[in-house]
């Protein structure tokens, strides 16, 4: 299968992050040996930004492995949480950061360092403080959980310049729906990295699953 990937600025900023692609991968890797053959399947079909989540021990080897023997691939890290996690995830080669939340030392930390930031949030506060430090490109977690579809609709008034990546409870059935929504640049989801294909080794089936994310219209 071969895919054509438009050529990105070296200094990437959040929103070349959420344009790329219409869905952002987040993976939970458990196994290191897992890392290179799942970025290159991604990529194969079409989905370059890949947000490896610091919610095992290996994540940032794998992150490293990725950033090193994937070079099309862009890596990302999810579940940063603090400035020292912001820094181990650049250190180990991670182009973007993905916060489940955000604080203030956060966001200094990200753009003290160069390193875009994708700030979680689930409320209309929690925007405004992402918004007073600089951030318009906001995670919306977790989506569903926090008032899905119908949430968006409420804050494309107020928040009219805030673009959004919902993430949490985004599925291959519902992404279209988001991704019809004005403010919803792009989504996130798990369900193109199934536990199950990555302990088959089923690359070729993250590959068509990305390619069917890839082809979603926004």
């Amino acid at each position: 299968m071969a895919v054509t990937l438009k050529t990105l600025p070296v200094s990437l900023s959040a929103m070349d992050v959420m344009l790329d692609a219409p869905v952002i991968p987040v993976i939970v890797l458990n196994d290191v040996a897992h890392a290179v053959p799942m970025a290159r399947a991604l990529v194969a079909g079409g989905i370059r930004m890949l947000e490896v989540t610091l919610r095992t021990p290996v994540a940032l080897q794998c992150i490293e492995l990725i950033a090193k023997e994937v070079p099309d691939a862009v890596i990302g890290a999810g579940t940063v949480r603090s400035a020292s996690d912001a820094q181990a995830v650049q250190l180990a080669g991670a182009r973007f950061a993905v916060s489940p939340g955000y604080i203030t030392e956060l966001g200094r930390a990200c753009r003290d360092m160069g390193l875009p930031l994708l700030p979680g949030v689930a409320t209309g506060s929690e925007i405004m403080m992402a918004q007073a430090d600089g951030f318009s490109e906001l995670k919306f977690f977790p989506a569903m959980q926090a008032g899905g579809m119908a949430m968006l609709k409420a804050w494309s008034g107020p928040f009219g310049d805030v673009r959004f990546c919902p993430t949490g409870g985004v599925n291959a059935q519902n992404a279209p729906d988001f991704l019809a929504l004005s403010n919803v640049a792009c989504v996130g989801g798990s369900w193109l990295v199934p536990s199950s294909a990555m302990e088959q080794g089923d690359w070729a089936g993250i590959t068509a699953l990305a390619a069917q994310a890839a082809s979603i219209q926004r």
